[in-house]
């Protein structure tokens, strides 16, 4: 083991992603247009090697404009912090300039995901400030098709403490293609990073 202690932590979108970037900035109307784009993220994360099939986009309601996009890059950075909704909460804080997204008045920002946060995106998600949570779906169809961990998620209703606090969540939203996208994961032999190894399909 070397020495010297490391001072900062490097993550950065893969370089696939960061080249369309430039085409992301039209306005998404609907929940369904930008589930859409998750999803077709999240299936294109995975074949690329960054990670696992998840993707997340911030957008600002008022407008439709997308503030940040993120994907799984726990592969690539070597960082299990590197879920998709935590990259995309933390580059919508970058760009707006702070760790709060629901100071201002002027933004009211949803984090849009294609499945229900894992136990660590969940706490990120109340931390952040963001005031709405869009998913495909929720359930046991993300385990059971790709082996993944979410782990424990706290509470006996977790979408009536997140609405307690202030965060809408809406849910169904393109699930079946997302779904498909989870299957067509658990077919593919790709990594199935859970800690310790237990990677094995449910």
């Amino acid at each position: 083991m070397n020495h010297s202690f490391p001072t900062s932590i490097s993550a950065e979108l893969p370089a696939w992603l960061e080249a369309e970037l430039a085409e992301l900035t039209a306005p998404l109307e609907t929940h369904e247009q930008r589930m859409a784009l998750v999803n077709e993220l999240a299936a294109r994360n995975y074949r690329e090697g960054n990670g696992g099939p998840f993707a997340a986009i911030v957008v600002d309601r008022t407008t439709g404009l997308i503030v940040s996009v993120g994907v799984n890059i726990v592969l690539s950075s070597g960082l299990s912090a590197g879920h998709a909704e935590f990259t995309a909460l933390s580059l919508a804080q970058t760009r707006l300039g702070g760790w709060d997204l629901g100071a201002s008045p002027d933004q009211d920002l949803e984090l849009v995901v294609n499945w229900r946060p894992c136990i660590m995106c969940y706490g990120s998600l109340i931390w952040s400030g963001v005031k709405h949570l869009v998913i495909a779906g929720d359930g046991e169809e993300l385990e059971q098709l790709t082996g993944f961990d979410e782990g424990p998620i706290p509470g006996g209703d977790w979408r009536a403490e997140l609405e307690a606090r202030g965060i809408s969540v809406t849910i169904d939203v393109l699930r079946d293609e997302a779904i498909a996208v989870f299957a067509d994961y658990g077919a593919s032999n790709s990594i199935v990073y859970n800690a310790r190894g237990t990677g094995s399909r449910i």
